[in-house]
Formats: C-alpha cells, sequence, structure tokens
C-alpha cells in the first residue's frame, strides 16, 4: 500500500490509541493530523513495521499534546471531564476495548503520569512488546517494564469493576433514563448505587456542579431538581457514549449534555455529566474506533 493508504488503513487505531492517552477528540484530531505530516516525511521502503512506526509517531506526538492539555486543566472552572464519543454498536461488542474508552476509565488514567498512561495504553489496551513501547516513549526497556508494572497497580486499585452483561448494563440505563424523566425522587434512589458519585463538567459556560456529588439520597435529589431546567422541554434519548449506554439530552431541540454511566451490580454507581458546549461538538457524529 501507499502512504496514504496504510495511514488511512491505521487511522481507526491510532484515534483511538491517542483519544485514550489524551481524552479529548479535537486534540486526537490535532494530533493526528501532526502524526500525518510526520509520515510523509518518511521514506516508507525503509519502514518494516508500519503500524509500529505510526503508533510510534502517533505516541510521540500525543505526549508533546499531553502537557500542554495538563497546563490547560489547571486553570478549567470546575472538574474535567474526557471529551464523550457516540459510538457504534460494534465497539460494544469488543469489551475490552468498550472498557478502556469509557469515561469511567478515563478519569482512571487521568491519576496517572503523561508516559504511565501512555506505557499502560500501549501495553494493556494494544499489547505492544516492551521494545516497541521503548522506542514510543523515549525510555529503556527496563524502565518500560517497570513503569508499567507501576501504572497496572495503579489502574488495578481504581479501575470499574466489571459486574453485569452489556444487557444488563443497558436494562440499568433504561431504567435510570425513566427515572430522570420523571424525576421521581425513590425510583432514582433505587436505581442508584449507595455510594454513587456524580460529576459534571461546564467548562465555565455552562453551570454545572463545582465538587462531585456522593451517595444515592443526594444524586437522586439532584437529579430530580437541579440537572436540566423544569420549564423547558427536555429530551432524553438513549445512545451508546464511549462504547456504553448513556444518554443524550435536548432541552428546547437542542443538544444540552451528555450523561455516561458506569454500572455496577445493576445500579448505577457513577454518573458523567457532559455540558461544556465545545465537548459536543462532534456528539452527533459517531466515531469510528479500532485496536
Amino acid at each position: 500500500m501507499q502512504g496514504t493508504e496504510v495511514f488511512v488503513a491505521h487511522r481507526n487505531l491510532l484515534f483511538t490509541l491517542v483519544y485514550e492517552i489524551l481524552g479529548s477528540a479535537a486534540d486526537t484530531e490535532d494530533v493526528l493530523q501532526e502524526s500525518w505530516l510526520l509520515w510523509t516525511g518518511v521514506d516508507h521502503s525503509t519502514v518494516l513495521n508500519q503500524r509500529a512506526y505510526l503508533i510510534r509517531i502517533a505516541t510521540r506526538q500525543a505526549l508533546k499534546r499531553l502537557r500542554t492539555l495538563g497546563r490547560r486543566k489547571e486553570t478549567y472552572v470546575g472538574p474535567w471531564l474526557p471529551e464523550p464519543l457516540l459510538t457504534a454498536p460494534d465497539v460494544a461488542e469488543d469489551v475490552e476495548l468498550a472498557e478502556s474508552v469509557s469515561l469511567a476509565m478515563l478519569l482512571v488514567l487521568e491519576t496517572l503520569g503523561p508516559t504511565e498512561r501512555a506505557v499502560f495504553v500501549l501495553r494493556e489496551v494494544f499489547e505492544l512488546e516492551y521494545d516497541e513501547i521503548a522506542q514510543a516513549v523515549g525510555k529503556t526497556q527496563t524502565a518500560v517494564r517497570q513503569i508499567a508494572h507501576r501504572a497496572r497497580t495503579h489502574v488495578a486499585a481504581r479501575r470499574p469493576r466489571r459486574t453485569g452483561s452489556p444487557a444488563e448494563h443497558r436494562a440499568a440505563l433504561e431504567a435510570f433514563q425513566r427515572a430522570v424523566e420523571t424525576g421521581e425522587l425513590q425510583s432514582l434512589v433505587d436505581i442508584l448505587a449507595p455510594d454513587v458519585v456524580a460529576l459534571s463538567d461546564g467548562g465555565g459556560v455552562k453551570h454545572a456542579l463545582l465538587r462531585p456529588i456522593v451517595g444515592a439520597d443526594n444524586v437522586a435529589r439532584l437529579l430530580a431538581v437541579g440537572w436540566w431546567k423544569r420549564d423547558a422541554e427536555r429530551t432524553v434519548e438513549l445512545v451508546q457514549i464511549n462504547g456504553g449506554p448513556g444518554l443524550l439530552v435536548r432541552v428546547d431541540g437542542e443538544i444540552d449534555g451528555v450523561v455516561a454511566v458506569r454500572v455496577d451490580d445493576g445500579r448505577v454507581s457513577g454518573a458523567y455529566h457532559v455540558r461544556n458546549p465545545e465537548k459536543l461538538l462532534r456528539i452527533e457524529q459517531e466515531t469510528a474506533l479500532g485496536r
């Protein structure tokens, strides 16, 4: 294949990789553009492993962008949540991929340092060998092994638990959707885990929580009266967000936000509400992911 065809053939993989490192689709697109320009300057006849070479380019550009993104987050107004993606049903069918791009997992990855995050994604999600990872992040294989172990231990202590099937998760979200639409307090309490956590991201542009809300009673009251204007026409649509069921909320016909949820043992244990308009620009456009 020619250079352009090779890049296009690997684009979904590269998008997924960079997005998992950054948590921002807009920045991911910029990194892919930078990676493409670098790829066009390469003598492709000398590249023995095109996939590994492209991953190396994209990872290095992503790490540069991640440090810039980190400085932006320092001045961000309120909690920062990853940019949600509308994904195809086939993403949910790949359980490992769906978990790796879920907002719950991306929030766990936010607690890692830049190199730790890249190493974790390359090893645990894309299953690269340590020598390939070492070339991508500019470390020795020994250092990469240590970083991978440290990152794996850190994530294991915080990662979402895999409980229930996709069908059970969808059933839980449908019950959550009905409860949100009616605003009936007890129905909300019944579908929420006792230790549920709610986060929202307005980016300083839209009203949002400035701190996490914890506990079924507190989150139920928030959902019943606080997250959406009750004097407006509101619709709640069940969609696929980041490989799992989510809600697309419209107010007076305009997209107002996205709610992604984490489900454990048939109850919602995490609710992530993104209202920042900049993070919703592509939410009606399905994003193709791959490994």
